[in-house]
């Protein structure tokens, strides 16, 4: 069991940059991928970026492409989203879930863990 703790979010002007953090507890963090989604509502949740366990790989949605960093500290149990050049678009509750890997990173159903959700709105 790993327990994922989101925070970072709130209001931000576009333009603007904004860094989330997911911090795990339980289980040894490094035995998991790690990926960002975001859900608005009335739509599906979408992936925006994932991790490899240790951190050597890590995986894009175009939309986060040159914009979004996803990043890990194993040391410190934690997984990082950096996120630069935020737009109106980008709005939505950002959640990070972990798996043992050996699936897509950007289906949902991979993941066996998930954090409570951390709300980004950007104003225009």
């Amino acid at each position: 069991q790993v327990q994922l703790v989101e925070s970072g979010g709130g209001l931000v002007q576009a333009g603007g940059s904004l860094r989330l953090s997911c911090a795990a507890s339980g289980r040894t963090f490094s035995y998991y991928r790690v990926a960002w989604f975001r859900q608005t509502p009335g739509k599906e949740r979408e992936a925006v970026a994932a991790i490899s366990k240790g951190g050597s790989t890590t995986f894009y949605v175009e939309a986060a492409k040159g914009r979004f960093t996803i990043s890990r500290d194993n040391a410190k149990n934690t997984v990082y989203l950096q996120m630069n050049s935020l737009n109106p678009e980008d709005t939505a509750v950002y959640y990070c879930a972990a798996d043992g890997g050996g699936g897509s990173w950007s289906i949902g159903s991979t993941y066996d863990y998930w954090g409570q959700g951390t709300q980004v709105t950007v104003s225009s």
